[in-house]
């Protein structure tokens, strides 16, 4: 069961005990700071599998000489 199989209910459920923990004015704030980790997250990952398949290019290129 992964985060894709939420669904719609699920979310409304985990916005509304959101919104009770941390307020209408905090809101906002916890959205962009949830967005800029996870922009990181995708950044770093992306980075990560860059490095690793130009590690890759370079084993081929190597045993092909």
């Amino acid at each position: 069961m992964g985060l894709a199989q939420i669904g719609v209910p699920g979310l409304i459920i985990i916005l509304v005990i959101v919104l009770i923990l941390f307020g209408p004015k905090k809101l906002p704030e916890v959205g962009g700071a949830v967005g800029k980790t996870l922009s990181e997250f995708k950044k770093s990952t992306k980075g990560i599998m860059d490095e690793e398949e130009d590690s890759k290019n370079v084993e081929k290129k190597t045993d092909g000489l």
